[in-house]
């Protein structure tokens, strides 16, 4: 049966800190825009800042949804499963803001990160969500998967770019600038981080 918390502290905030994938979920407010689901990990971009509110690194890749769909109206939910364990799915709603690297905050929230994280090439931005409803369900139905190891592809390929050439292939792909419904995301070229 489900529960409803009213911070993340104790089993709560252990079972989101040693959960190796975590998936974030946002929206345009446009009826016939596209919802957007994304997978997260990589150890160290995910942290719990106190009991209402978590962030996470935001990374160089195809696209910046969350990033365009948190900037046009903050909602957001984050979404962790037990795939080992006693089952549980456990979902933080909130209202999340976008910390850009040139944001004076950003120095505050990057020491938050664990430095093989933080300090690398890659980090377009910082995701701040404020949880308004944290909440588990039996995740009766998720299966038992057996975590092997950390990916290091991507964090081995953005560390090898300088600045430019992060900047250049974020400006490469169409849908960094912009959304898939044209909502604006990530200021191109990158802002320079304060850090």
């Amino acid at each position: 049966m489900g529960k409803l918390y009213e911070r993340i502290d104790g089993r709560i905030r252990t079972f989101i800190e040693e959960q190796p994938v975590f998936f974030t979920a946002t929206a345009p407010l446009a009826g016939d825009g596209h919802v957007n689901v994304s997978p997260k990990g990589r150890a160290g971009t995910l942290v719990v800042i106190d009991e209402l509110t978590l962030a996470y690194l935001d990374f160089g890749g195809s696209g910046a949804e969350t990033i365009a769909h948190v900037r046009e109206n903050g909602r957001i939910t984050l979404m962790w499963c037990a795939f080992s364990g006693p089952p549980k799915v456990l979902r933080v709603h909130g209202e999340g803001e976008v910390v850009l690297r040139d944001d004076p905050r950003w120095s505050e929230y990057i020491a938050h990160f664990a430095k093989e994280a933080a300090t690398g090439q890659g980090a377009r931005a910082i995701i701040v969500v404020r949880a308004r409803r944290v909440s588990d369900a039996c995740g009766f139905a998720v299966p038992f998967m057996d975590y092997r190891e950390e990916r290091t592809m991507h964090a081995e390929h953005f560390n090898r770019q300088s600045d430019d050439e992060f900047n250049a292939y974020c400006e490469r792909k169409e849908h960094v600038a912009q959304s898939l419904d044209g909502l604006p995301a990530l200021p191109l070229p990158l802002p320079v981080r304060t850090d």
